[in-house]
């Protein structure tokens, strides 16, 4: 198919500032780059996290709402991480909870109301293919 993961996910903001300081402060994110109505943070080698002002942009983009996404974790990080979002105030932190086969997630909120999820599931070394069979079971 040629798909080789994500480049990049983009999130609306109405508090663009308060959203980059919890993704860089928080998860540790590293600014790539600043305009009026964008930032652009990297989330991990190959991949970016866009913070969008509201409005239209390029190709119709108009932002939007979305169900959650997943940030990969290594395997040991998720109980320090959610302990580091409860002590930095957020406002709803689950987990880590243990999934079939031994993977684990913490679930947070950003400020802009957006449910994160931080998984370690591809740290357990699954492939795609048995990754999407364990998901179905």
């Amino acid at each position: 198919m040629g798909i080789d993961g994500f480049c990049e996910l983009t999130l609306e903001a109405r508090d663009m500032a308060r959203l980059e300081s919890f993704y860089t402060e928080v998860f540790g994110l590293d600014v790539l780059a600043r305009d009026d109505d964008r930032i652009w943070l990297a989330a991990g080698r190959d991949a970016r996290l866009g913070i969008w002002s509201p409005g239209r942009k390029e190709f119709g983009d108009e932002g939007g709402r979305h169900v959650h996404f997943a940030f990969a974790a290594n395997r040991g990080t998720l109980d320090g991480l959610a302990a580091k979002l409860r002590d930095g105030g957020a406002p709803r932190v689950e987990g880590p909870h243990e999934h079939p086969g031994g993977d684990r997630s913490i679930y947070v909120e950003d400020p802009e109301g957006n449910v994160v999820e931080v998984w370690d599931f591809f740290a357990r070394g699954e492939g795609r293919r048995e990754g999407v069979e364990a998901l179905r079971s």
